[in-house]
Formats: C-alpha cells, sequence, structure tokens
C-alpha cells in the first residue's frame, strides 16, 4: 500500500492562546494575527497538491483550514475527532487561575498522569486513542496522495508522539506553534516524521513587513 503524506497544522492563534486560556471544545475564533497566519500558510501551500483538507469542526481550525481549501481549490470536510482535548472544568481558567484554584488537579495535568481525566474532559490516554483512531482512518483513504489536517496542539503533540514512538507522559521538546507546517508519512504501520514546525512562511512575512 503506498503510503498517505500528511500536512499537519495546528490552527492560527486566538485571544485565549495569549491570554494562556485553556480553550479545549470550547469555539474561540482566530484574532487578527490567527487570521493572518492562515493566510501565510494558505500562500505557502498554494502550489501543493492536496487532495483533501480535513479541519477540526471547531472555528479556529475550520477557519484555518478554509484558507488553504481557498487557495488550493481542495475539498474541505469538518471532523469532529480532530479536536482537541476536552478539558472539562478546566476550559476557560487560565494557567494562573487552575494553578490557584485547582493545584492537585494541576500538578497531575503538568505532570502528564496519562489517566489523569479534567473532571468532564478527557485523559491522555483517552485523546490518543481518539486522534490515532481518526487520523489513521482519514489517512487510509489516500493511498499515494497528500492531505492537509488542521487541528490543535493538544492533536499536534500526540501526532508527534506517535511518529517518533515516544510515551504520552515524555517530556516535550518540540514545538507547536500556530500555523506551522508539519510533515509526516502514514502507512498501516503507523506514522513516519519528514519534517516539522517550518514557520518559514510566516517568519519570512514577518520580516518582509517590518521593511516595507
Amino acid at each position: 500500500m503506498q503510503a498517505t503524506r500528511i500536512i499537519a497544522v495546528r490552527h492560527g492563534e486566538t485571544a485565549w492562546n495569549v491570554d494562556t486560556r485553556i480553550q479545549g471544545h470550547l469555539d474561540i475564533p482566530l484574532n487578527e494575527t490567527g487570521q493572518w497566519q492562515a493566510r501565510q500558510l494558505a500562500q505557502a501551500l498554494a502550489g501543493e497538491a492536496i487532495d483533501a483538507i480535513y479541519a477540526s469542526d471547531l472555528q479556529r481550525a475550520f477557519a484555518t483550514a478554509q484558507a488553504v481549501a481557498d487557495a488550493t481549490g481542495a475539498p474541505i470536510t469538518p471532523e469532529q475527532g480532530l479536536r482537541e482535548r476536552s478539558f472539562g472544568h478546566f476550559q476557560g481558567r487560565t494557567f494562573k487561575e487552575i494553578e490557584a484554584e485547582l493545584p492537585d488537579d494541576a500538578r497531575r495535568w503538568r505532570t502528564r498522569e496519562p489517566d489523569y481525566t479534567p473532571e468532564g474532559g478527557e485523559s491522555l490516554v483517552m485523546l490518543r486513542e481518539r486522534i490515532e483512531r481518526t487520523v489513521f482512518a482519514l489517512a487510509e483513504k489516500h493511498p499515494g496522495e497528500q492531505v492537509l489536517m488542521v487541528a490543535h496542539g493538544g492533536v499536534l503533540d500526540v501526532l508527534y508522539r506517535l511518529a517518533t514512538r515516544q510515551e504520552i507522559q515524555a517530556p516535550r521538546t518540540w514545538q507547536l506553534s500556530n500555523a506551522a507546517i508539519n510533515r509526516l508519512l502514514w502507512t498501516p504501520d503507523g506514522l513516519t516524521l519528514v519534517g516539522w514546525a517550518d514557520t518559514q512562511h510566516l517568519d519570512n512575512a514577518a520580516r518582509d513587513e517590518t521593511t516595507t
């Protein structure tokens, strides 16, 4: 079976990203920077052969994906399975508020307890199982093709771990930048990492704007 090429992207920036406020399944829109990042991403991918686009149905991800769909003409499909981790009662709180109001929960979250589940949310184990199941099912539909998947930081973190065979409780040493381009290959044997955290389309554009 031919490999499926995957471009995986975290959505553009939101106001809650800036405020370090947990979004989870709450439907927060892109801010102005995030909208700009989506346009730069679309420009960077405009010349790529993209056979299908799948995006989390939360608007911050779907709007990011829509910019690429408009630039490439690739069909876009909302996919609930690509949503961010559900953080339950963490959602709407900042990191500092969680530390102050829920110190025991904060400790278990910070130490990446695999089975710890925020009240009303998902554990890391549950998230990994959902993302692996969703991404593998989507990739299986496109042997020999290239697909774009636009999702969230927690989703991209899982994909990196799956591709590099790292445990879910291992400390993170890789970037999960908004609107960065990340590339993987999928076969029935699993994911392989090709390239990660390419932000050249954002860095170069930012430099260009400051010189004009």
